[in-house]
């Protein structure tokens, strides 16, 4: 996305459960205190073979079968200033240990860890607890002169150990004295996706478009594209609730991935840039709603990953857009993420490295168009249109009963995808969806396409931004859901259920039919 371009998707924490209930399990169209903690659960193996180990397997199932806690959202963020916190980490493996700092006008605090799945449609459950902790205001933090980087530099407030603490997403609930709340997102990591499906979380992108203390890699202080960051720290919290990109463009996929009880391993795509082994092995590896900043490293073990057999899915649009690179920060490697975008050719790394720009990857020097590995090009904003099917009988939606035309309101926006034949696409590639729009004035369409290559691996990109929230459509989990309906829950609930039931049963080229290429026909008088 460019500057201003994120759309409003209304409270994130609002409920209705009967809603959701029914939409997601019918599935088809119808400073130095180390805390203990005061609550844990039994410690998740993670699997090391070409399938998931037994106990992994049984861990797995033991913890989807718990009871859930339904008191996980937030109730009052408060004023700016109320309570808010970061971690010294993005993920760890469990029973690693993590900092948190925290800046609260409450005398005192919690923290309460939530693991998000399920749990019988609670969503979440309640993992640890802190003790009650001493708070106090922390500094407000000054831009760097060059870069205009933030980082809090705050004093750590606590250390938490995650001994017990299953693998997954978490909630981390900073409560504090005075009512007021705020999350702090972290993945507790898997150390092998063998034999698992692989949730690949955005942290990067979720820093990229952070403007707390002002800035981000959209914006500085006035608002400006041209006084933005040209790097961004991990060191600092996350604005509105704490957790906003993840509650939107992730968290729904995570809940029904859970409660389809397939083998899951969770990771982050920084995690993949330092240690591709996650990778190895893997069933299947999924991109989620907004995943756009990605190094080259990531992406290559990605790609290598596919070519391995392991299939993969862009769940979002705008997916690999942009070209990073991290650089560590006080509290350790890969805090920051650097991106000068259109003034690259001011990055002082270039001069010693040209062949490492940090804009798009389209772009050059060293042009390499996301296309050719995820089907699509990300080709423009803002939009709101229809979903409408083109190939119905793919096996992606069988039991939805959707026939050739049939269409869902709103489901393409406000980012799209597109195939682009003149750049760099796989072959055989078929489009499933073809969806008519007009953005900026000009007539264009969004795709859905579906390729494989020899290993046997499948792929699959949505074309749209709008799929994993569609997933919670019709039950206001997300605030309006831009209009889309229960009926289009239903069917992308299906439609998602059917991808990842595939995935996990190894490389869908080799159990699921090949795709039929109609790249030429489609758009053979389709504006290009």
């Amino acid at each position: 996305m460019k500057h201003g371009e994120e759309e409003n998707t209304g409270n994130p924490d609002r409920l209705d459960r009967r809603l959701f209930l029914t939409a997601a399990a019918g599935g088809a169209l119808a400073g130095g205190v180390a805390a203990t903690g005061c609550r844990s659960s039994a410690p998740a193996g993670s699997g090391t073979g070409s399938h998931p180990t037994g106990a992994t397997h049984r861990a797995e199932e033991g913890e989807r079968t718990r009871a859930g806690d339904s008191d996980w959202r937030i109730r009052s963020v408060g004023p700016p200033g109320a309570i808010e916190g970061y971690a010294d980490r993005v993920s760890v493996l469990p029973g690693e240990e993590f900092g948190m700092y925290v800046s609260t006008t409450a005398p005192a605090f919690r923290v309460s860890a939530y693991r998000v799945g399920w749990y019988d449609g609670a969503q979440a459950r309640l993992v640890w607890r802190s003790h009650r902790v001493a708070g106090s205001v922390q500094a407000r933090p000054r831009p760097a002169q060059v870069t205009r980087t933030v980082r809090a530099d705050w004093r750590r407030t606590l250390r938490v150990r995650t001994t017990g603490w299953p693998e997954g997403a978490y909630l981390l609930r900073l409560d504090a004295d005075n009512g007021h709340q705020r999350y702090v997102p972290l993945i507790v990591r898997s150390a092998s996706a063998a034999g698992r499906t692989l949730l690949m979380h955005a942290v990067a992108t979720w820093q990229a478009y952070n403007v707390w203390g002002g800035y981000s890699l959209y914006q500085g202080k006035d608002g400006a594209y041209d006084t933005r960051s040209l790097a961004v720290s991990f060191d600092r919290p996350y604005d509105g609730n704490g957790a906003e990109k993840f509650m939107v463009y992730e968290r729904a996929a995570v809940v029904l991935a859970e409660r389809l009880g397939i083998p899951l391993a969770y990771t982050t795509g920084t995690d993949i840039h330092r240690d591709p082994g996650i990778l190895q092995g893997a069933s299947g590896a999924l991109s989620l709603g907004h995943d756009e900043y990605w190094t080259p490293k990531q992406r290559a073990f990605v790609t290598r990953a596919r070519d391995a057999g392991t299939n993969v899915a862009f769940l979002g649009a705008n997916t690999c857009f942009r070209r990073v690179r991290l650089e560590p920060d006080a509290t350790g490697a890969d805090r920051t993420v650097v991106c000068y975008k259109t003034d690259y050719r001011k990055d002082p790394y270039l001069a010693d490295h040209p062949d490492m720009p940090t804009n798009d990857f389209r772009q050059p020097p060293g042009a390499s168009p996301e296309s050719s590995l995820t089907g699509v090009l990300y080709e423009g904003y803002p939009v709101d249109a229809p979903y409408v099917v083109h190939r119905s009988d793919h096996w992606l939606f069988e039991g939805t009963g959707v026939k050739p035309g049939d269409s869902f309101d709103h489901l393409v926006g406000v980012e799209y995808d597109r195939v682009t034949p003149d750049m760099p696409t796989p072959a055989p590639l078929e489009i499933i969806a073809h969806s008519p729009l007009v953005c900026q004035g000009k007539h264009s369409h969004a795709d859905s396409a579906y390729y494989t290559v020899p290993s046997g691996a499948g792929v699959f990109a949505s074309g749209t931004m709008r799929w994993v929230e569609a997933l919670m459509a019709g039950t206001r989990e997300n605030g309006r859901n831009h209009g889309m309906d229960a009926r289009t829950g239903a069917f992308v609930t299906r439609a998602t259920e059917n991808l990842l039931h595939a995935f996990a049963a190894g490389p869908c080229g080799r159990s699921r039919p090949k795709p039929r290429d109609n790249v030429r026909d489609v758009y053979a008088s389709a504006p290009r």
